[in-house]
């Protein structure tokens, strides 16, 4: 299972593809296009990200209410206001805050972040799209199919060192040092080919990959 998000923005082209991005990621998401009635969803939510000018109630005051009664729950501030004096007006209770316009990417390794601080994401397991990883246990589930992925050894040394480097880019060099501990040779096909057979195990489409991309010309990053 993903955690569940409440999206609170009232600008339907950014809601629907916050939404979308979201729900293709496994998160399960309450769009509300207003704060209106957000209290009555927070008991059931692991996160909130919510713009400042909405309808009526504005980000600040729906986000103060919800800080006063659901302190555990982290918020996050999405919002085209860029002065000094918005982001400490919003930081004064919200946990992060992120100025338009933002990518994907990033707003997805922030929350999973404030998930983690908040205790609702043990250190141990981690949601990468449609992958569960228990690092205590040394497994992969796959929540697609509810199956194990079975990686040999040096597939899975290649996955976590990855993983303990996410979203960052690493040359092939530091990849095949780090997990065969010899010297790196120029053109050796070693790390490609058990790059593909990873993939062949744990993408939806090898052919399309979104977990572990390819810096052409430099080497890989698992992205999130």
């Amino acid at each position: 299972m993903g955690f569940t998000i409440l999206h609170i923005e009232d600008d339907e082209e950014i809601g629907s593809w916050v939404s979308e991005f979201f729900t293709e990621r496994r998160y399960k998401v309450i769009w509300l296009k207003s704060g209106h009635h957000a209290l009555e969803h927070m008991e059931q939510m692991d996160i909130v990200i919510m713009d400042i000018m909405l309808p009526g109630l504005d980000g600040y005051t729906v986000g103060q209410r919800m800080k006063q009664k659901f302190p555990e729950i982290p918020i996050v501030l999405l919002t085209a206001r860029t002065s000094i004096e918005d982001k400490l007006q919003g930081l004064a209770f919200a946990d992060d805050y992120m100025t338009k316009p933002y990518h994907p990417d990033e707003l997805e390794a922030r929350i999973q972040i404030l998930l983690r601080r908040s205790g609702a994401v043990s250190s141990d397991l981690i949601q990468l799209n449609h992958l569960r990883i228990d690092r205590k246990a040394n497994r992969i589930l796959n929540e697609e199919t509810n199956t194990e992925i079975l990686l040999t050894g040096k597939q899975f040394h290649i996955f976590m060192y990855l993983l303990d480097h996410l979203n960052q880019i690493l040359t092939q060099r530091q990849i095949y040092e780090a997990v065969w501990n010899d010297p790196y040779i120029k053109g050796d096909k070693t790390l490609m080919v058990h790059i593909r057979h990873m993939r062949e195990k744990i993408e939806l489409d090898p052919s399309d990959p979104k977990i572990i991309e390819t810096i052409r010309g430099i080497g890989y990053r698992l992205k999130i």
